[in-house]
């Protein structure tokens, strides 16, 4: 695999929210921003092949 770096910040080209992520077990390693993925407040989430966790706790996404 080859490695990549960046110069500047990287912008994750979707919003979601909690309701309308994708599929997880179709995104195994994606990242995604949900825009109240963190009981209400927007969060970065990463797919585990199962479902969407977040970030900073790798916690389940949810809106409340």
């Amino acid at each position: 695999m080859a490695n990549t770096s960046f110069s500047g910040p990287v912008k994750v080209s979707d919003t979601f929210t909690v309701a309308t992520v994708p599929d997880a077990t179709l995104s195994e390693g994606g990242m995604i921003y949900v825009s109240n993925g963190k009981n209400g407040a927007p969060i970065i989430a990463f797919s585990n092949g199962t479902a969407w966790l977040r970030v900073d706790t790798a916690g389940v996404i949810q809106a409340t």
